[in-house]
């Protein structure tokens, strides 16, 4: 991938395997105990862009936004996140939350630096392995900026897709809640047209199209 220096990167993919699945499961953790309005701001970062960031503050005008010319996201398995609305972007109190949570499951937390505290950074080991008890328990959205919602997508074990094309059948209320859910967001993000939500709700919807919907709406977030 190349970007300008400028640019924020907050492709998820662009991190390394551990920092991808560490960065899914803490945001679905976060879903499950009602945290959804948080967002990724930055993962990967190279070093001609850590250079630019330093240089604020210092040789260039503006605020001194990072202390260190070594950062951890030239790593790739670092990445940073804000809060969205009704919150402030850097709402202390959700993410000391998040922050609590991601003790837990083994992933460093930048709040508890001591010299540089930095509550919007998280970062893991290439090492970093699922802690036992944990597992990703279905398809989960991770959203890139502060329109959208972190998502647990969960697929219903006794719904058996057997013929392609077919109508989609969600199998329990819950995910067809949070499906609809993610639909009308991304209508009202202006990402796909109205009627997709339309015969989602009236069962025309097929088990393809919601697949493409869903691959359409997560390459224009992460752009």
């Amino acid at each position: 991938m190349s970007t300008s220096v400028t640019t924020t990167c907050r492709d998820l993919a662009e991190l390394l395997p551990a920092g991808q699945t560490a960065c899914r499961l803490l945001f679905q953790e976060c879903f499950k105990v009602g945290i959804k309005n948080i967002f990724i701001t930055e993962t990967y970062r190279s070093q001609e862009r850590q250079k630019y960031l330093y240089a604020q503050g210092r040789t260039r005008p503006g605020q001194i936004v990072t202390w260190t010319l070594n950062s951890n996201h030239k790593s790739r398995l670092a990445w940073d996140i804000a809060v969205g609305p009704p919150q402030s972007l850097y709402d202390a109190t959700t993410l000391n939350k998040v922050g609590a949570i991601a003790k837990k499951l083994g992933i460093t937390w930048g709040g508890t630096w001591t010299d540089n505290i930095d509550r919007p950074h998280f970062e893991v080991k290439s090492t970093w392995k699922m802690p036992k008890g944990y597992k990703l328990e279905g398809q989960v959205i991770v959203p890139s900026n502060s329109k959208g919602k972190v998502q647990l997508i969960v697929e219903d074990k006794k719904e058996e897709i057997k013929v392609a094309n077919t109508n989609w059948n969600p199998g329990s209320p819950a995910i067809k809640t949070e499906t609809e859910n993610y639909i009308a967001q991304a209508v009202k993000d202006g990402i796909i047209q109205a009627s997709h939500l339309k015969d989602l709700q009236s069962g025309a919807m097929t088990t393809d199209r919601l697949l493409g919907l869903n691959i359409t709406i997560q390459k224009r977030r992460s752009k």
